[in-house]
């Protein structure tokens, strides 16, 4: 993997009273933030060492440039298909910031010479940058690598150790990239439009959790008559409390105030496609949203609502209570392996099948083109 260290925009938070609101409005702004001064310019092209602390575990990543050419040639894999209109507006977005306002999230299988790498170096100097974010309960530091034998050491570590990398978050955001690059006459602008910012973070450093879903189901159906649907393509056992599936082809449900364990018959595993077709988010939207509720496009049918992981059983339940008629279904988080595994066959998983940890932020390293 070819990566480039890059002058990044960085933050001046003597500046900034109110982080939340500031790193949360960014996106949007960052024109107008820029223009104001809120943001200092690296001294140097480097690399940046990026450690978010929560209250159980510190993540350690590293973010720096790759060439566009590794994402047209395959050495960049993702594993979620991109909607043109979202890749339109992106393009807006990219062209009128003429800049790259939060990294794409990259994982690599675990290489315990980066990691070490990347604690070394962070532990002799102070961080660049650090932001408390009271919200979420966490700390992000990021700390510079200038040096060029540092810079060096990490670059031939990743040619070395890192032939692929994979999207974790951020496909709409290289798709976009690489089309800007493609549509672009000058050889000026291609260079300058030929590398984007990106996060490293190994597979050890990420957790893949939930990403659940509450349909509108019963408007045209009462509940026994759902209740009979569903018991066709799962075993249906009644929950005394809420718990989240514990294992692969189990979900939860939560309807009408109750919750219940569903787990899938053996008829439909059996009829069901390998590969990506396999994962409890296809065999939803195939034998119950499709085949019982009529939902052709889960992209863009507004009876489905995507519930993250973070907010738990308890926000999923919340979601639901907004309308008797809504079903809530709890799916267990895909496993790296198989993410890896299905992005290495050239498949992709449905929409909305998984929801990324660590978050970054918006705003904490920027990219100018």
């Amino acid at each position: 993997m070819h990566i480039l260290p890059f002058k990044a925009l960085y933050p001046n938070m003597e500046l900034i009273p109110a982080p939340e609101y500031f790193f949360a409005t960014v996106r949007e702004e960052f024109p107008e933030y820029h223009k104001s001064g809120f943001f200092r310019k690296a001294p140097a092209a480097g690399f940046y060492i990026y450690q978010i602390e929560c209250a159980h575990r510190h993540y350690w990543g590293l973010v720096a440039c790759v060439d566009l050419r590794d994402y047209a040639e395959g050495a960049i894999r993702k594993h979620e298909q991109t909607i043109a209109d979202h890749e339109q507006k992106q393009m807006q977005l990219v062209l009128h910031r003429n800049a790259s306002v939060k990294p794409v999230l990259l994982t690599y299988p675990h290489r315990p010479t980066i990691r070490q790498w990347l604690e070394q170096q962070a532990g002799s100097s102070l961080p660049m940058l650090e932001v408390h974010f009271e919200q979420e309960q966490q700390h992000h530091r990021i700390w510079a690598v200038h040096q060029s034998e540092n810079l060096q050491t990490i670059r031939t570590l990743f040619l070395e150790q890192v032939p692929v990398a994979y999207i974790a978050d951020g496909h709409h955001r290289l798709a976009t990239a690489a089309l800007v690059h493609e549509k672009l006459d000058t050889t000026y602008d291609k260079e300058k439009y030929g590398v984007l910012i990106a996060a490293f973070f190994s597979t050890a450093e990420l957790e893949i959790l939930d990403f659940n879903r509450v349909v509108y189901a019963l408007e045209d159906m009462d509940v026994a008559t759902f209740v009979a649907k569903l018991s066709q393509v799962f075993d249906i056992e009644i929950l005394e409390v809420a718990q989240r599936p514990g294992c692969k082809h189990e979900l939860t449900m939560f309807l009408h105030g109750h919750w219940y364990r569903l787990s899938w018959r053996a008829h439909v595993l059996a009829q069901s496609a390998s590969g990506a077709g396999m994962l409890d988010a296809a065999l939803l939207n195939d034998w119950v949203l499709k085949r019982i509720l009529g939902i052709e496009n889960v992209r863009n049918d507004p009876r489905i609502d995507y519930v993250e992981g973070p907010r738990g059983l308890e926000g999923l339940r919340k979601r639901a209570l907004r309308d008797d008629r809504n079903a809530a279904f709890a799916l267990y988080p895909i496993q790296i392996e198989d993410l890896l595994a299905l992005a290495d066959m050239g498949e992709v998983l449905p929409p909305k099948s998984t929801w990324f940890e660590p978050r970054m932020k918006n705003g904490m390293l920027v990219q100018v083109f």
